[in-house]
């Protein structure tokens, strides 16, 4: 058999495998419970062989709960993309495995193929961390305006559990998204303080954990909470205010250094 051959074979199994990762038959209920750890057993036996191996595969991957795995869980968690652990490292496979062929039949030479072994494992993390900067940024530019609702559904007389339902039905994603996770593992079991300390680990953002310890502590001393989100939403939309100013004031500088930074690129590739 030809090297030729061997490549396009590699093409075809690359991108089928990408496509079936992607495109694995699942509810996405399933899914978000998956990646919360009640590990549903239904999708395995709706989705076929495929699909059956994914849940077996994810298992064996997932069985360390402290390991590399289960750190990854929380990463794909944090940039909302529904994927299981085994479906993201089936993707990275057949990325690496297809960027190899597209490179052999670009220049024809075996050496430079090896370039996409690199490329297909860094890629998806780099999409990874991309997400994740993304959402943190629309979460922390509706948190001001969400705190403020929060402390009107308060003084409402609405409960703090209703007051996140409330959210999770009029905000807008990302910060929907989120709190209807809160909401579904409140009414699965999971305690306020729980649920609201799943949402810090995954969105991870300052304001919002300011937020949530002085929930936290108003729940341990009492007082009026109303009162004090009205305060902590109004320093979140100073911050929010200075740092647009500061980006602002720097958009010259930081555009200058771009492309200070991209000007020898650009001319090795005029030149060559």
């Amino acid at each position: 058999m030809s090297i030729q051959l061997i490549f396009a074979a590699m093409a075809a199994i690359g991108a089928l495998i990408v496509v079936m990762a992607l495109m694995s038959n699942r509810q996405p209920a399933e899914v978000e419970l998956h990646m919360d750890g009640y590990n549903p057993e239904a999708a395995a036996k709706k989705g076929g062989l495929f699909e059956g191996f994914l849940e077996g595969f994810n298992k064996s991957l997932t069985r360390n709960k402290g390991g590399r795995s289960s750190r990854l869980t929380d990463e794909l968690a944090k940039a909302d993309l529904k994927l299981r652990v085994s479906e993201y490292v089936m993707l990275i496979i057949g990325l690496i495995v297809l960027l190899c062929a597209i490179l052999f039949f670009r220049f024809h030479s075996p050496v430079l193929a090896l370039a996409g072994i690199p490329a297909g494992y860094f890629a998806p993390g780099f999409f990874l961390k991309f997400r994740q900067r993304r959402r943190l940024k629309a979460f922390n530019n509706q948190l001001g305006d969400t705190v403020v609702l929060l402390s009107n559904a308060l003084k409402a007389g609405y409960s703090f559990a209703q007051a996140m339902a409330t959210i999770a039905k009029s905000s807008s994603p990302p910060m929907a998204d989120e709190f209807s996770r809160a909401v579904r593992e409140m009414n699965l079991g999971v305690s306020v303080d729980d649920a609201l300390a799943h949402m810090v680990k995954r969105i991870e953002s300052e304001d919002f954990d300011l937020m949530v310890t002085a929930v936290q502590i108003h729940r341990v001393v009492g007082g009026n909470l109303a009162e004090i989100l009205d305060t902590i939403a109004f320093t979140i939309r100073e911050r929010i205010r200075i740092q647009g100013e500061i980006r602002t004031l720097t958009a010259q500088a930081r555009a200058s250094g771009y492309i200070i930074t991209g000007l020898p690129f650009a001319l090795a590739l005029i030149l060559t």
